[in-house]
């Protein structure tokens, strides 16, 4: 089965490199602009094996997003990691708070971004 993945960043150039990293991988790539968009997608698709978020993004941030996604009862098994250029302590401690799994800061590695997914997704 094909794992499926929900990323959301408000930076098209960003998605554009998600969708690429994990196409190419053999990754389902489903993308969102902000945290609104993404938790639209949400309810569009079956449960993600993973979402992959930005932080600093308009109508709703990431910590918003997180906080709405582990308040669905269907989403709260699913690892969510962060990726954003922010790399300050209490904002990772706020955002595994909030019910992050991971934290990865830009520029990401690819081959680094599809291994954090696959073991967090099991």
């Amino acid at each position: 089965m094909t794992m499926q993945v929900l990323a959301v960043d408000d930076s098209r150039t960003m998605r554009d490199m998600l969708r690429l990293a994990l196409t190419g991988a053999g990754i389902e790539a489903h993308l969102a602009e902000d945290g609104m968009h993404g938790l639209e997608r949400l309810d569009e698709l079956p449960p993600p094996d993973a979402i992959i978020t930005d932080i600093n993004m308009p109508r709703m941030d990431g910590f918003g997003f997180i906080d709405a996604v582990r308040g669905r009862e269907t989403l709260r098994a699913v690892p969510i990691l962060v990726l954003t250029t922010e790399s300050a302590a209490e904002l990772k401690a706020r955002a595994r708070a909030a019910g992050a799994t991971g934290w990865i800061v830009k520029p990401f590695d690819p081959e680094s971004l599809v291994r954090a997914l696959r073991m967090v997704a099991g």
